[in-house]
């Protein structure tokens, strides 16, 4: 069978703009002579787009690798938590990396995001703990780091860290401080925090149980323990809902004396 060509319209903003194809039951061609010219075909007929047909191509410098995190103050106390699970697209990378890192031993970082900008973040934070710390002989306050951090971000707004964050501590009165971002260095404290893709499941219910909003019963102070149990629930239903968070939620108590550490299973699919 001979060669078949064919005149093919395409997308241009003059109009009426069309280009060569030319197939011969075998190899594939584009060209725009009597016979297909300037293209290039590999051994099974595939034309690459070299020169008459090229490809869009994109790059982008983020990535997008889920899971979620949520800090809640206390009167003195904090707890901050996050999953452990790695994704990208619809793979698992990995079932055990912590979101959370500890700045000082008041004072602890959860971070969601693109994994290499919070491991650089994480990075240039503990430079500059190290650097204040020799300066002046003691470890920074939590209201210190807070500053520190949206500095940090807004520092680079032209081309942000793609990292959601919230810090957790205590401050030097011993009470429960959180502090919550957006992705240039904007920040506040309140009484809970949460980013990453759960963010929108929690909040709601943090509303509700925390913050105590649009309720009629009295408000109470929680215990640290309950205040634990709440946050194992909360990331139960946002697994349920959100398939870049679960596997586990890793739970960091913040008192003035220290930090204590919790590991709760959540479904792994």
């Amino acid at each position: 069978r001979g060669m078949e060509k064919k005149c093919l319209p395409i997308h241009n903003s003059e109009g009426g703009a069309t280009i060569s194809v030319s197939f011969d039951g075998q190899n594939l061609a584009i060209g725009t002579g009597k016979y297909p010219t300037a293209s290039y075909h590999d051994d099974v007929g595939i034309d690459h787009g070299i020169t008459q047909a090229p490809w869009e191509r994109r790059f982008s410098p983020y990535e997008f690798n889920g899971g979620t995190t949520l800090a809640i103050s206390g009167k003195d106390y904090a707890v901050v938590a996050a999953d452990t699970r790695l994704s990208s697209g619809y793979e698992i990378l990995s079932r055990n990396i912590s979101k959370l890192h500890p700045l000082t031993e008041k004072c602890v970082l959860g971070s969601a995001g693109c994994k290499t900008d919070v491991d650089q973040l994480r990075s240039v934070l503990d430079i500059k703990m190290k650097v204040y710390a020799h300066n002046h002989r003691k470890p920074m306050a939590t209201p210190s780091v807070a500053q520190m951090l949206g500095n940090t971000l807004y520092y680079k707004r032209f081309f942000p860290y793609y990292a959601f964050n919230v810090l957790a501590g205590v401050d030097s009165e011993g009470k429960g401080a959180v502090y919550s971002y957006d992705a240039i260095g904007s920040f506040e404290r309140t009484p809970f925090s949460a980013s990453g893709s759960g963010q929108s499941f929690l909040i709601p219910l943090m509303d509700n149980v925390i913050s105590h909003k649009n309720r009629l019963d009295e408000k109470r102070d929680l215990e640290a323990e309950e205040v634990v149990e709440i946050v194992k629930d909360a990331f139960i239903t946002a697994g349920e809902r959100d398939i870049y968070t679960g596997d586990a939620v890793e739970i960091m108590i913040i008192r003035s004396d220290g930090i204590q550490k919790e590991l709760f299973q959540l479904k792994a699919d």
